[in-house]
């Protein structure tokens, strides 16, 4: 696995501008770091982590997504900006030869979340939002204590946020992020009975 992380880790230094690749590194560094926490596979974590982005650079994923037959809501039509997590992931498997289907899940499900994330899914969810070259955005460093603390709690802050975040400045909301949401909140008040 190493070797091909290299491999991928050079070509990706190429295709993506310097900021994506250095936040691609962070992610991945954090999503090993998470992994060890929570005991999960710290391959994959490094791999999903790596390629979580690797659609992030491209221009015209609408017309990509088209051309690989991926459907394209009309949220995604009016933000394209949650293409690349769809596009990221038939990419990883497609370009990048990653067979593990929760590799390429974690990719798939890290802009909008998805209720029953895997515990790699949630990973790379959170250290997307909270690698260290992250803009600082409200909340973070209690978000950051989160994530090593309590997964799930971490997660549906996340969410919360986004939402508030989102709503704020009218962009359209992904259905799933709204659904992942509700997952959390309704999952965090039974752990809390």
């Amino acid at each position: 696995m190493n070797q091909k992380i290299t491999r991928i880790r050079r070509k990706l230094m190429a295709e993506l501008d310097k900021e994506r690749y250095e936040h691609t590194l962070g992610v991945m560094y954090t999503a090993a770091s998470m992994a060890m926490r929570y005991d999960a596979d710290i391959d994959k974590a490094l791999m999903a982590g790596l390629l979580h982005d690797c659609a992030k650079c491209i221009s015209g994923e609408n017309k990509l997504c088209g051309r690989y037959h991926l459907s394209v809501s009309e949220v995604e039509k009016s933000n394209p900006s949650l293409l690349h997590a769809k596009l990221g992931a038939f990419l990883a498997a497609k370009k990048y030869h990653v067979d593990d289907k929760e590799i390429v899940n974690a990719i798939a499900s890290h802009t909008t979340g998805r209720p029953h994330m895997s515990l790699l899914e949630k990973i790379i969810y959170i250290a997307d939002y909270i690698e260290p070259g992250r803009e600082e955005l409200p909340n973070m460093a209690e978000v950051r204590k989160l994530a090593f603390h309590d997964i799930d709690a971490c997660l549906y802050r996340i969410l919360k946020d986004s939402l508030v975040y989102l709503d704020s400045r009218n962009i359209p909301i992904d259905p799933m992020t709204e659904k992942s949401y509700q997952y959390y909140k309704e999952k965090l008040d039974q752990k809390e009975e």
